[in-house]
C-alpha cells in the first residue's frame, strides 16, 4: 500500500507564492510518473503538473510559465513550486501516483491539501 501525504497548502494573497510537499510511503523511483491535480470548489479533478521518472516534466496552459514541479528521491517527495497566484488557483490540490505493476496500471493519491488565492 502506498501513502501519498500533502502539505504546503494555505491563504495567500494574489500574486503570492506557494510550495506544496507531497511524501510517499514508496521509493518515488518505483512509479512511472507523479502528478499533481487541482480541484476548485465545485468542479472535477484537473491535472496541473507531472512529472515521468524519466522525460520531461508537463504542464497545463495554466500553470505553464507559474508553476514548476520537481522530485527529491532521497526524501522521497514531489514538489510544486506555484508563483504569481491567481483567486481561481483555490481548490484542493492532489498529489497522485502512478505505476505499472502486477499487469496492471495502478493510480495512488493523497487527501489534498487546500489554497486558498485570496486578498
Amino acid at each position: 500500500q502506498v501513502r501519498l501525504v500533502e502539505s504546503g497548502g494555505g491563504l495567500v494573497q494574489p500574486g503570492g507564492s506557494l510550495r506544496l510537499s507531497c511524501r510517499s510511503s514508496r521509493n518515488i523511483a518505483e512509479f512511472g510518473r507523479m502528478a499533481w491535480y487541482h480541484q476548485a470548489p465545485g468542479k472535477q479533478r484537473e491535472l496541473v503538473a507531472q512529472i515521468p521518472t524519466f522525460g520531461r516534466t508537463g504542464f497545463t496552459d495554466s500553470a505553464q510559465g507559474r508553476f514548476s514541479i520537481s522530485r527529491d528521491g532521497a526524501e522521497n517527495t514531489v514538489y510544486l513550486q506555484m508563483h504569481m497566484l491567481k483567486p481561481e488557483d483555490t481548490g484542493v490540490y492532489l498529489c497522485a501516483a502512478f505505476v505499472y505493476e502486477l499487469g496492471r496500471q495502478n493510480d495512488y493519491w493523497g487527501q489534498g491539501t487546500q489554497v486558498t488565492v485570496s486578498s
